[in-house]
């Protein structure tokens, strides 16, 4: 451990702190103790962009201690499940009462990114006229259900080799959102 955390060690464990550090030595191991070898340019995995927009953050008003929001932010970003988005959205209701709409989109966000990351999502980009789902390189997604998908639904089309365009009018932020997790359902 002195070699591996300390100044003789080969990487850079200094430039990005210890928590990063073990995070993405504990996904390197997960991914060797799985049979396949570590992505050196996605040293911690698939991570999704979100973009909903509308704000999506816990308001001054709502929660005004910025050290508590911080805490929050950071509990959801670790977040790896529904249940620990559920059992975190209950603590925060608890905590400050009910979850303004931009609390909801908060909400919204970490459940697409959680939805979204096994099937190799980089970006998810969801307007009140279309959907558009931006995919890794190495997505595990069956090319036969994008294709099965394309063929069924005439709003979809492929803008690109990597990204899915659904046109679709959705205003409402939390009908966008259901209408995201219907359509990476149809990818499992």
């Amino acid at each position: 451990a002195g070699e591996l955390l300390g100044d003789s060690q080969s990487g850079e464990m200094q430039e990005i702190g210890f928590q990063l550090y073990s995070d993405m030595l504990n996904h390197a191991v997960k991914q060797l103790k799985a049979g396949k070898e570590p992505d050196l340019n996605a040293p911690l995995g698939v991570t999704t962009e979100i973009n909903l927009h509308v704000p999506a953050l816990l308001t001054n008003a709502y929660c005004p201690d910025v050290h508590e929001r911080l805490v929050i932010y950071k509990r959801l970003a670790n977040a790896n499940d529904d249940d620990d988005l559920d059992n975190l959205q209950e603590e925060i209701i608890d905590r400050f009462g009910l979850l303004p709409e931009q609390g909801e989109a908060l909400m919204a966000c970490h459940r697409l990114r959680i939805a979204a990351k096994p099937l190799g999502i980089n970006k998810i980009d969801a307007s009140d006229s279309a959907i558009q789902l931006n995919f890794a390189q190495s997505t595990p997604i069956d090319p036969l259900k994008l294709i099965d998908l394309l063929q069924r639904d005439r709003r979809a089309r492929m803008n690109g080799p990597d990204k899915l365009r659904v046109t679709v009018q959705l205003g409402n932020v939390a009908h966008r959102a259901e209408f995201v997790k219907t359509l990476l359902k149809e990818f499992v």
